[in-house]
């Protein structure tokens, strides 16, 4: 079934709009109690942790969420703001029956949405987003007072992740006498990922940790990293570390100011493991994945996979193929053996935790990987255009496909909100890139 609300990561949309409203937010949380409640033994109650990120929004949103909750007879602990990888963690760790999180991730602070996690940590199934559609079809209604759910504050949520992320990275070494400029976006890791490398010895100068309710995402964080590299280069440090809003995105910068995203920093991870002797078995990136990564990797001996663009597919292909590893180039990083979602902070860690072991730079340790020029064009079509189905369209990626060789690669995609197809096209030389994509495009230009 084709769901109503729910995207490849949860509910989003603007702030006022539906259905990021009141009214509709305190249905969803009593229709996701009500899921909840299902199988429960008698006597038996359901608590549930709710975490935000910095938005102004997030205090309305909360307190509907709350509501909801507590009229399907829910309890519900509030942590306020924390990373979304942070309530994954908290809600298994506490033996939760779920994990709520009220953020828009990337996105500016006019957006707002909301996340959800299983009792282990990982995002709920198709089949339980199914079912939380179905009961918001019906009218709401509310248990009786003695069975209402109750709220709790959380207070030592910043504490517990704290000590958490700082024990993914290796015993036998610490982060003295690095500098590391952390930007925090304003966003949902401002309070606790400084903190994290600041315990583990570094020096560490913060940026982007002074939210104010509406600048979460702005000019700041892994989205906009010019201001992390302005600030490594005028401070003289070691490494910039930039997360994003809800803190599950991650970009590196060294210190002569060259950015790294997720698609090398996978490659990284993939490599450390090998080196330590650890089982990688393979990677998984997405359809968007640098060919040089998958080259790389390869030559390491790896099998590397492409999921749909999106953590949520990468995470899946990951259980399919019991791989560890995966990840896309906006810098949502897995590491299951360390967490069961992307973690901006503890991937980071895992990349410092290579840079320490081999006492090399990033550069050094991406030393075999030149990433290949993208050449991204969209071209409006009729609504009625079927790509696949044009033999003119079809004979020019053969071709073009076929003089790349390994040296390049066609992507095609349909925009799944407008009629758009978005042509992108990867090849060693720049110049290549550009006149194969600009040479497709003109055909479907001409078929339009």
């Amino acid at each position: 079934m084709k769901k109503k609300y729910f995207g490849t990561d949860g509910i989003r949309g603007e702030v006022g709009q539906f259905p990021i409203v009141p009214e509709f937010v305190m249905r969803l949380g009593y229709a996701t109690g009500k899921v909840l409640s299902r199988d429960l033994a008698p006597g038996e109650r359901c608590s549930v942790l709710i975490g935000k990120d910095t938005r102004i929004s997030g205090y309305l949103l909360e307190a509907a969420l709350e509501a909801g909750f507590s009229a399907a007879g829910v309890d519900v602990s509030l942590c306020g703001p924390m990373p979304t990888p942070a309530v994954a963690y908290l809600t298994n760790a506490l033996r939760l029956s779920a994990g709520i999180v009220i953020s828009a991730s990337h996105n500016l602070y006019q957006d707002n949405g909301i996340k959800f996690f299983s009792a282990q940590g990982d995002k709920i199934s198709d089949e339980f987003e199914l079912a939380i559609e179905a009961l918001l079809e019906e009218p709401m209604g509310c248990v009786s007072s003695e069975h209402l759910g109750r709220a709790f504050r959380l207070r030592d949520a910043a504490g517990r992740y704290i000590e958490f992320c700082k024990s993914t990275f290796p015993n036998h070494l610490n982060l003295r006498g690095m500098k590391i400029v952390v930007d925090c976006a304003n966003g949902a890791a401002y309070d606790v990922a400084p903190n994290v490398f600041h315990e583990l010895g570094a020096e560490v100068i913060s940026i982007g940790i002074e939210p104010n309710g509406r600048n979460i995402n702005d000019r700041c964080g892994a989205t906009a990293p010019a201001a992390l590299i302005a600030k490594v280069r005028e401070t003289g440090a070691d490494i910039g570390i930039a997360l994003d809003g809800d803190a599950d995105r991650l970009q590196m910068v060294d210190a002569s100011g060259r950015l790294f995203n997720g698609d090398e920093l996978l490659y990284v991870l993939a490599k450390d493991r090998l080196e330590r002797g650890m089982q990688v078995g393979g990677v998984v990136g997405t359809l968007m994945t640098n060919l040089a990564v998958e080259n790389a990797l390869r030559t390491l001996g790896l099998d590397f996979e492409r999921a749909q663009v999106g953590d949520r597919y990468v995470l899946e292909q990951l259980k399919q193929k019991k791989w560890l590893l995966g990840g896309e180039g906006s810098g949502h990083l897995l590491c299951l053996d360390h967490h069961t979602t992307g973690d901006g902070t503890i991937a980071a860690l895992q990349v410092l935790a290579a840079m320490r072991q081999k006492k090399q730079s990033l550069a050094q340790l991406l030393s075999a990987v030149s990433i290949f020029p993208q050449v991204l064009i969209n071209i409006r079509t009729p609504a009625n255009y079927r790509w696949q189905d044009d033999a003119q369209l079809q004979a020019k990626i053969t071709s073009t496909e076929s003089a790349l060789g390994q040296r390049g690669r066609v992507l095609i995609r349909p925009s799944g909100t407008e009629p758009v197809l978005r042509i992108m096209v990867e090849a060693q030389d720049d110049s290549l890139a550009q006149s194969s994509a600009e040479q497709i495009a003109a055909v479907v230009t001409k078929a339009s």
